[in-house]
């Protein structure tokens, strides 16, 4: 059995990534979560695909060294107040939501000896890097493209995360990390291998060889650049002005590059509209077991994650955020508050202000929310797939002009190509967009993205298909309270780099945002990079890490300078 998942290009997108023809457009993908609905319910248990989570009806924090598997949840009765605030159960931090780069931040805390609480909504961890199990398989809930589990340099992110809590992961090597499959019959194989990628690019377009050579060359220049420095908080002017005495012509060839969009870069160099588009590993057990284990690992180190934990607003006394409350009247205190909700859900529903401060209206005149997505998980029988099939597929069948359009484009996941684990023998998944009519549309629009891929990729799909559900916007924002379901922000005109994109710190002291609404994205690498450099702020200014107070205001001011420019 295999397990297919499939996304859907989000419509009228107006950033230039390299890889579109057309500079309008990019893509993402993610999962149908209908589905994130418990297995069985009774004897106060719930079944979730985490084994068996034990929730008792008073406080879940989790304090076992089994959080991996979710499986003892005991009670605490002393980690919050109904009202009043009590010092003597104040943490060094809170962070509110577990997906990745909320864990990540927490993690790195809480290895550094801060005492953290992470609340979460849901009753398992990871956010849209989480998971769920129905009729023997295993569904990862986002992305399966998974970067930063090398063992070398300085961006295998995800690898130095769990390293940094005890863990370690089996990951499997994906060979090819995309094939497209593009108008004109034009299929294009993005091998893991950087030589065999530029081979076949120079195969299908001779004409543009040296151009190619030359923009991947900038490429390399700039990963080389990133690999080489210790990443940490670019609002930490300690740790700056370090890397800048380490290494200098690495930190000078990414000040010049941030500023800039990476498609202007590309365009430089290729003139062909068709070639403008454009190692992962794939964690054995599904992408949910970074979460798990990461939450693990947090517990292992003091710290505490409270499930079903439902937070409705952050708590400000004389400007400054000292707690969260939850929707069923808890409240927890601690010396910081750091938020993995999007800023749009920060801003507009956590914190009970009058006006956005001035940085958060740069920020929202600068970016908008992305669409969100329909998304449909199957499974379907072995037998449709052809021998060697690649795990990840991006489909554009018919016209290039397609690709701005509701459902033109289609991202699809194969997972059990890589760990046939996840499923019995012989399944598949699906994912898109329905903004109306959604009960009506959305199983209209499954049927028609079902037929595409039968026709374009797997003939007798339809037939061989075992297990269907379709989830919507609305079933993202259900479960991962991500305002009208987005997936993180989409700049209004042509971008200048990454210097419109916030960083941690905020206007309103003590609060931090973390995540993929902050520099540098989106992408399961990107919202690690957001958490690594969280805890590193955070951590200085709790005391934890050298702080110079003269240097931050400088800089901090500096940064805030040239994001008003972008």
């Amino acid at each position: 059995m295999n397990t297919l998942n499939f996304g859907f290009s989000s419509p009228n997108l107006k950033s230039k990534p390299l890889s579109n023809p057309k500079p309008r457009n990019q893509y993402q993908r993610i999962f149908c979560f209908d589905s994130l609905k418990p297995l069985n319910f009774g004897d106060n248990q719930l079944e979730f695909g985490v084994e068996r989570a034990k929730h008792s009806k008073k406080n879940n924090i989790c304090r076992s060294k089994s959080v991996v598997d979710v499986d003892k949840v005991v009670e605490s009765e002393s980690s919050y107040t109904s009202g009043n605030r009590d010092d003597s159960y104040l943490y060094d931090a809170i962070v509110i939501g577990s997906g990745v780069g909320g864990l990540v931040a927490a993690t790195q805390l809480a290895v550094k000896g801060a005492k953290v609480l992470v609340l979460e909504k849901y009753v398992i961890p990871g956010g849209s890097s989480g998971f769920y199990k129905r009729d023997g398989f295993t569904f990862d809930v986002g992305s399966s493209v998974m970067f930063g589990f090398s063992d070398k340099g300085n961006l295998n992110l995800i690898t130095q995360a769990l390293a940094a809590v005890g863990c370690r992961m089996q990951v499997i090597p994906d060979p090819t990390t995309v094939h497209f499959h593009l108008p004109n019959g034009l299929s294009v194989q993005v091998h893991r291998e950087y030589n065999e990628f530029i081979s076949e690019l120079v195969s299908k377009f001779p004409h543009e060889k040296e151009g190619i050579l030359k923009f991947y060359g900038v490429c390399w220049k700039i990963f080389n650049a990133l690999n080489s420095l210790e990443l940490k908080s670019l609002e930490e002017p300690i740790y700056l002005f370090g890397q800048f005495f380490k290494k200098p012509r690495e930190c000078l060839t990414l000040a010049y590059y941030l500023p800039q969009n990476a498609g202007d870069i590309a365009r430089k160099y290729i003139k062909d509209p068709e070639l403008h588009f454009g190692g992962i590993n794939y964690p054995v057990g599904g992408v949910g077991e970074i979460a798990k284990s990461l939450a693990k690992g947090l517990v292992n180190k003091g710290s505490e994650i409270l499930y079903k934990a439902n937070a409705s607003s952050i708590i400000l006394e004389n400007g400054k955020a000292v707690g969260v409350k939850l929707s069923d009247g808890r409240q927890f205190y601690a010396k910081t508050i750091i938020s993995n909700a999007t800023r749009w859900d920060t801003f507009g529903k956590l914190l009970k202000t009058e006006e956005l401060p001035e940085e958060e209206k740069r920020f929202q005149k600068a970016y908008v929310k992305a669409p969100s997505f329909l998304s449909i998980h199957l499974g379907v029988k072995a037998e449709v797939l052809p021998p060697n099939t690649d795990c990840h597929h991006f489909v554009l069948e018919d016209d290039w002009k397609s690709l701005e359009n509701p459902y033109g484009s289609i991202f699809l996941s194969i997972p059990t190509v890589l760990d046939s684990s996840l499923a019995p023998e012989g399944n598949h998944i699906l994912h898109g967009l329905s903004r109306k009519d959604y009960e009506a549309k959305k199983e209209l629009v499954a049927e028609k993205i079902i037929s595409r891929l039968e026709k374009q990729l797997f003939p007798g799909l339809k037939s061989s298909i075992v297990f269907k559900e379709v989830g919507t916007p609305k079933t993202h924002r259900r479960y991962l309270a991500r305002d009208s379901g987005t997936y993180g922000p989409m700049p209004r005109g042509t971008p200048k780099g990454l210097l419109g994109m916030p960083f941690n710190t905020t206007a309103i002291n003590g609060l931090y945002c973390v995540g993929d609404s902050c520099f540098p994205g989106q992408g399961v690498i990107a919202v690690s990079f957001s958490g690594v450099m969280c805890a590193h702020r955070v951590a200085a200014d709790l005391g934890i890490e050298k702080k110079n107070p003269i240097l931050d205001t400088g800089l901090l001011q500096l940064l805030s300078w040239f994001r008003s420019l972008a």
